[in-house]
This record gives structure tokens, sequence and C-alpha cells, in this order.
């Protein structure tokens, strides 16, 4: 796919919770009707790709290094994400990831919901993520 040029134009919604399914490579392998509608793709047009086809450019590298850190402990990881439309509007969520593992107790994949974030947690994380960015590289 081509790469996505973002434009400053907040998508809003709400009430819907986003879900998503990768493999452990973060390959998508599920979503729900609710991710294809937010993220403006088709479920044929995620399911396959890599689950950073959705990154905003204005998430900090800092962040991702750290979720991956704890999911791949085998932990739960909550935060909030700028995400990255297919008509390069922007669209924040507030995500939990969880490891799926397997009977073996051998993480297999993951499974993450996303829901609306509060305007009050966006402002303040928006602030935190540009000084993180401006730091980065």
């Amino acid at each position: 796919m081509s790469k996505i040029t973002p434009i400053d134009e907040e998508y809003l919604f709400e009430g819907d919770v986003i879900i998503s399914q990768t493999n452990i490579k973060s390959t998508i392998t599920y979503a729900n009707r609710a991710f294809c509608t937010i993220s403006a793709y088709s479920k044929e047009e995620l399911i396959g790709q890599q689950h950073n086809i959705v990154r905003h450019p204005d998430m900090p590298k800092d962040v991702f290094a750290k979720m991956w850190e704890t999911i791949s402990d085998g932990q739960v990881w909550n935060g909030l994400v700028k995400n990255l439309r297919k008509d390069g509007k922007f669209y924040w969520v507030d995500i939990e990831i969880l490891p799926i593992k397997d009977d073996n107790d051998e993480i297999t994949g993951f499974i993450a919901a996303h829901k609306e974030a509060s305007r009050k947690n966006i402002n303040e994380t928006a602030k935190i993520y540009q000084k993180m960015l401006q730091t980065q590289e």
C-alpha cells in the first residue's frame, strides 16, 4: 500500500469499540467492523497488513518500544495512541493490548480493544508525545 499523507483533521467517533487481533509479528488477523469504519480501510485491506498501517507519524517510537516490551513479557499494556486513517485524518484511541497464549503459556498473538479517548487525556498526552518527538533521534 502507498504511504498515507497526514492531514490536520481529526476524525471523531463515539461509542464504538475497535477490536483487532494480530499474530506475534503484528500482522493483522482480525479486524471488527468498527476498526474498518473508523480507520477507513476495508477488512480486506487490513487483514494481512502490519498493525502499524494506522500508525500516525506524530507517535513517538519510544511509546511503541515500551508497548512491545510490555506485551512481549506477557503483560497487558494500556495507553493513548494517535492513529492515521486511510484518508489522512487522525483519530485518538485509548487502547488495551493483551497477549494471547497457547496451552504451553507461549504468546501466539495479541488482541487489542481500542475505545474513544477522553479529550482531557488526549490534550495531556499530545503534549507529552510532542516533547518526546522533539528529543527523539
